[in-house]
Order: structure tokens, then C-alpha cells, then sequence
């Protein structure tokens, strides 16, 4: 059980267009000491998080108005850190993937147990504990990434970035001529190392190498069965 005392309550925005289970999600959480906040579509969940914020989203993905995936989006130009688990019944594997290249931190398919729900927004909070506030504007050479926007810029050249090339770049930038480890960055992304997500990477790493491919003052390095570095040359 969580502290309820606390001097703040982790906030939840739950975007949920089924109103039973959005009543029955909510009062679970709040037994728990969340504060809740619920909104029944995607648009209202956009605007309730402009206007209030929120620890932790999670959202329904096919809503009215606005689906949770263009929800999110929006978001993530708000606040590229906020967790965010996404709660559906669809379960293509193209539906999961486009779920988490939105910037998802998490997948749970209805229908689902609470104490799951529960045990996933507590794993995310960990990881990402309130006003954690970092710089979001990183320059390398003549490489500037900015996670807030998910800009990166090389040389006089824009690239908009999704959500999971921005979260590997970021990892690399804060970390220049260092190694950064595989693991560290599947953990980082999907919060976990398993290893059909080593595959998802690489594929990421290999686009994000071509991006950095007019830079004259990094590359892209890969340190076979180990990870990545970001070279100044």
C-alpha cells in the first residue's frame, strides 16, 4: 500500500472511453493514493494534460475525437519524459510497435488484472521520480540534440526524431566518447534486455548512424557485442 500521508500524490491522468472500466481503474488507484484524473477521449486527455500535467498517462489507444496514438504524440512535445502505458485490445504486433514508436513505455492488452496495471505504474514512477528536471539541450561537436522538441540538429541540417530514436540520442549525447551498453539503452526504451528487442536497436542505430553520416565532428561507433559510442573525430 502506498503512502497516503505523502506531501504529494503521484498524479495519473487515465484517458478511457469505456466509463465502467475507467471507474473501476480509477478507484483502484486511488485506494492506492494516486491522485486520478480521468478524461473519456483523446482530446480531453490532451487538454487536461496542458492544463494540469501528470505524473504517469495511461491511456486507451482507439478512442473518440482522438486516438491514443495522436494523444501521445502531443504529449510528448509537452513532456518528452512523462511514462506513458498504453491500455488496448488490439493485439497486432504492427499495433504494438507503432504504440511504442509513439514514445509508449509500456503495453498492457485487456483485458487486464489491476494489480498488473499496478506493479507496471510503479516500476515506471520508480524510474522516472518527480521534478528528476535534466537539461534537454545537448551539444557534441556540431551536433545539437534537443529531447524536448526531439530535434537534432547536424551541421546547418534539422532531423525530427520519434520518440525512441530521441530517448537512444539522448543516451549517447550525455555520454560522448564513452561506451554505452546495449542493455542500457533496450532498458531505457522498453525496460527490458530481451533479445528480439537487440534487433529492434541495431535497426534504430543504423538510421540514426545515416543521420549523423554529415557530421564532420562525431560518428557513430558500434563496440560489437557490447553497445555504441558517440566519437568526437
Amino acid at each position: 500500500m502506498r503512502n497516503i500521508d505523502s506531501a504529494k500524490k503521484d498524479k495519473i491522468l487515465l484517458v478511457e472511453d469505456d466509463s465502467t472500466l475507467s471507474f473501476i481503474v480509477e478507484d483502484a488507484l486511488t485506494r492506492e493514493g494516486f491522485d486520478v484524473v480521468c478524461a473519456s477521449d483523446g482530446k480531453a486527455g490532451l487538454e487536461s494534460f496542458r492544463q494540469y500535467g501528470a505524473d504517469i498517462v495511461v491511456a486507451d489507444v482507439m478512442m473518440p475525437k482522438m486516438d491514443g496514438f495522436e494523444m501521445v504524440r502531443s504529449i510528448r512535445l509537452i513532456s518528452p519524459d512523462v511514462p506513458v502505458i498504453f491500455l488496448t485490445a488490439r493485439t497486432a504486433l504492427d499495433d504494438v510497435v507503432k504504440g511504442f514508436e509513439t514514445g509508449a513505455n509500456d503495453y498492457l492488452r485487456k483485458p487486464f488484472q489491476i494489480l498488473e496495471l499496478l506493479i507496471r505504474i510503479k516500476a515506471l514512477l520508480k524510474r522516472n521520480p518527480r521534478n528528476a528536471a535534466e537539461d534537454t539541450r545537448i551539444t557534441v561537436s556540431d551536433c545539437t540534440l534537443d529531447f524536448a522538441s526531439q530535434r537534432l540538429t547536424v551541421g546547418s541540417g534539422t532531423i525530427v526524431l520519434t520518440h525512441t530514436e530521441a530517448v537512444i540520442m539522448d543516451e549517447l549525447f550525455r555520454h560522448p566518447n564513452e561506451l554505452v551498453e546495449a542493455v542500457t539503452l533496450m532498458h531505457r526504451i522498453w525496460h527490458n534486455d530481451d533479445y528480439n528487442n537487440l534487433n529492434r536497436l541495431h535497426g534504430f542505430i543504423h538510421k540514426l548512424r545515416k543521420y549523423l553520416s554529415k557530421s564532420s565532428g562525431v560518428e557513430l561507433l558500434n563496440v560489437r557485442g557490447i553497445g555504441y559510442k558517440l566519437a568526437e573525430v
